[in-house]
């Protein structure tokens, strides 16, 4: 898959570098990000290269499409596509994100989240991107339902970590879908 950087009208989006490990391994010090995301804990300088490594590789192989997302030059968090698949009928990938603590609030993370899901539709033809989140992750939910994911419920013991297992939530998006945020019940009351 061809690397390719997406922009909007506040952002770049581009694979991370070696210039980024230091704001990397800086971002993911925030107790927030491996609470709820697979990022290891704690959280070294090694570990941001192998993930510049790992995001290089992803890119190559078409597995994988990750960005960081920066806002006037810093970054502000990562947005990426995860496990891509490919199926005569469309195919298929999870949205996954983390945001770095100073960024959230601002609409960064949709804005990003918006260009990356038109280019998955528009560039890989997929007929599906799917959202998943530790329960109780109430940020993420609340970004993917204004993304206009749809949610289908809680499936139990699914998502695996450095903390073991963990119940999921999960949602989807279809291209077809409108993107007008619908009623979800764990965001309800």
């Amino acid at each position: 898959m061809e690397i390719t950087v997406l922009t909007t009208d506040r952002l770049t989006l581009r694979p991370p570098t070696a210039a980024d490990v230091d704001a990397i391994t800086t971002a993911c010090q925030d107790p927030e990000i491996p609470r709820w995301t697979t990022v290891p804990s704690p959280y070294s300088r090694t570990d941001a290269e192998a993930f510049v490594r790992i995001v290089d590789a992803s890119w190559a192989d078409g597995s994988e499409a990750i960005w960081s997302i920066f806002h006037d030059g810093v970054l502000v968090g990562t947005v990426g596509l995860h496990n891509i698949a490919s199926h005569p009928a469309g195919g298929q990938a999870e949205l996954g994100y983390w945001m770095t603590a100073e960024s959230r609030g601002q609409g960064f993370l949709v804005e990003a989240a918006r260009a990356v899901l038109d280019w998955a539709f528009a560039e890989l033809d997929l007929a599906r991107v799917h959202w998943q989140a530790v329960e109780g992750n109430i940020p993420s939910a609340r970004a993917a339902r204004a993304l206009g994911f749809h949610f289908e419920g809680t499936r139990r013991q699914a998502l695996t970590s450095h903390r073991g297992r963990d119940d999921g939530w999960t949602a989807s998006l279809l291209p077809t879908d409108d993107r007008t945020p619908v009623a979800w019940p764990v965001l309800e009351g």
